[in-house]
């Protein structure tokens, strides 16, 4: 009990009701019940097959074995089998493009790919800069041929699974638990790297330990009040730590987590009354749509919950929210990756601070601190810092970046040995009676859909152009998405290019190279070059409140009569 691994809480699910649904695929063949639900016991069962299949392919703890798939059985399967057999599993966002996938399989030097064969057609210019990739298995087909030397080695996930079958057995009468104390989960052994954008430059991988996950899981459950009868839609990205806590939140009370790829709203809503859904977390823009969409009748019957994270909930989204699912509970989330889960607002003060991002989650503390490390008073900004033990164990294979975000605490708060806490570069301020209001962020992120994309991404693809000579993204706000992608692009004078045609070729080449999240909402050509600041660097503050003005300007000019 003082070993804690993330792959235990499906085994003490498993304990307790083995015939319990844990996972519901929702996106299966519908007369394919065996596909469909998968009781703790079969997940269990799965579980240690797949970790044994990783063995019986010369993987050893500390590997990488990345997952890149759409939300199904085999996803869950991986990612908890890759830790049960003390590998690090690499969740990869299912709508990056070829290029993001790479990054991430190159920066974690991952030595098994988890697959379809579509997707592994898509990364076939890139496969061979991956060098430490001994390994693909592919979930749903056998693969037609292996692939030219020195490329990995093909698998079929049926064929892996059944050579690696365990006999049927029960699970292991061992002591379960409820919440455990901090004591008794001491594994800060890493289980998984979380890819997240940075404020420059490629995504960062954040290093994640069994301790966090299982510490992470029990903190939520505890605020929204999970049970075991509770049905939870798995509606956001599992690569997104909010999504993935979908599924250790179920697990932790062995409940059922019901993975959904929607396509639309409008099946998302289908979804949450055909499955019977009791907790809902989504990103405020996924909310936004949702709230102007036409809800069938009965649809939010079973909700007992929503939880929003990724971002501030427009006051008049939450109202019509509210009205749509009377009964449930509003739960009104602040998080980032490096520390799981920060804060949360509960559902009772909801209606008197609507704007709030609430106080510290079970096992956590947040300070609002000054630049020199003091204490902020009522109502002064500063930064926010996240202390405790879900603090994550730094980026991977990026000493530089982690000195830079995680930092000691000064002797004043008596930090234990070795204790690191997460800065987490947002200004926040905190009221007279402990609630925490989000001001804004001291970096270039641009927070848009729920996700944090970074700046120098966008302008990395522009700058494979020819026609750029310079360019600059940056986020504005946006009613529907949080922020709007905006890039403002000067052009190469040595060509000839007229600024119609050149727009709408960089908004493609964006399209082709970027996923669709990170793709610019508008691109504006400008004929000069674009300001700098006073060390030389293009001044997207400048170039930000230039076109903020302008838009407010057109937004404002009457209409001609």
């Amino acid at each position: 009990m003082t070993d804690l691994r993330l792959a235990d809480l499906i085994r003490h699910a498993a304990q307790r009701t083995p015939e319990a649904l844990a996972v519901v695929d929702s996106n299966a063949d519908p007369a394919s019940q065996a596909a469909q639900q998968t009781t703790y016991a079969e997940l269990w069962q799965q579980t240690g097959q797949f970790a044994q299949a990783l063995a019986m392919m010369g993987v050893i703890p500390g590997e990488r074995v990345a997952v890149y798939l759409e939300k199904r059985l085999e996803t869950v399967v991986a990612c908890f089998g890759a830790a049960h057999a003390g590998a690090l599993f690499v969740p990869t966002n299912p709508i990056l493009r070829a290029a993001q996938v790479s990054h991430i399989l190159q920066d974690c030097a991952a030595t098994v790919l988890i697959t379809s064969a579509t997707r592994l057609a898509s990364l076939a210019a890139v496969l061979s800069g991956c060098p430490a990739l001994r390994h693909i298995v592919l979930v749903d087909a056998p693969p037609a041929s292996p692939l030219p030397a020195p490329h990995p080695v093909l698998h079929s996930w049926p064929a892996l699974l059944k050579a690696a079958a365990l006999p049927p057995r029960a699970v292991p009468a061992e002591p379960t638990f409820s919440t455990p104390p901090l004591g008794q989960a001491t594994n800060t052994h890493p289980a998984a790297i979380f890819y997240t954008s940075g404020s420059t430059g490629r995504p960062k991988g954040v290093v994640i330990s069994h301790r966090n996950f299982i510490l992470g899981a029990h903190s939520v459950a505890q605020y929204l009040e999970n049970r075991a009868d509770d049905r939870l839609l798995a509606a956001l990205p599992l690569s997104f730590d909010a999504g993935f806590s979908q599924l250790t939140t179920a697990f932790s009370v062995g409940a059922a987590a019901v993975l959904h790829n929607y396509l639309l709203p409008r099946d998302l809503l289908r979804a949450l009354h055909s499955e019977r859904i009791t907790g809902l977390t989504a990103v405020p823009p996924l909310y936004i749509q949702l709230a102007r969409g036409d809800w069938p009748a009965g649809c939010a019957d079973t909700l007992r919950y929503f939880a929003t994270t990724g971002g501030r909930m427009p006051g008049g989204t939450l109202a019509r929210l509210r009205q749509k699912m009377p009964h449930a509970k509003p739960f009104l989330m602040y998080g980032l990756t490096e520390a799981f889960r920060s804060t949360y607002l509960p559902p009772d003060e909801v209606g008197r601070r609507p704007d709030s991002i609430g106080r510290a989650i079970p096992h956590a503390e947040v300070l609002v601190l000054r630049s020199d490390g003091t204490l902020c008073d009522a109502d002064e900004p500063g930064e926010l810092v996240h202390r405790g033990p879900l603090v994550t164990l730094g980026y991977w294979n990026n000493p530089a970046a982690t000195q830079e975000r995680f930092k000691p605490l000064p002797p004043r708060f008596h930090p234990a040995p070795d204790e690191l806490a997460v800065y987490s570069g947002d200004t926040v301020r905190r009221d007279a009676e402990g609630f925490l209001y989000f001001v804004g962020r001291r970096d270039e992120m641009i927070k848009t859909s729920g996700y944090r994309v970074s700046p120098t991404e966008i302008e990395e693809v522009l700058y494979t152009q020819p026609l750029v000579a310079e360019c600059a993204a940056f986020g504005l706000p946006h009613e529907t998405l949080g922020e709007a992608i905006h890039v403002v692009v000067a052009l190469n004078t040595n060509l000839n290019e007229t600024t119609g045609d050149a727009r709408a070729e960089l908004l493609a080449a964006c399209r082709q190279h970027l996923p669709p999240y990170m793709a610019p909402t508008t691109l504006t050509i400008q004929t000069t070059a674009l300001p700098r600041n006073a060390n030389g660097k293009i001044d997207r503050a400048t170039l930000r409140a230039q076109l903020a003005c302008a838009l407010t300007a057109c937004a404002e000019k009457p209409a001609a009569s």
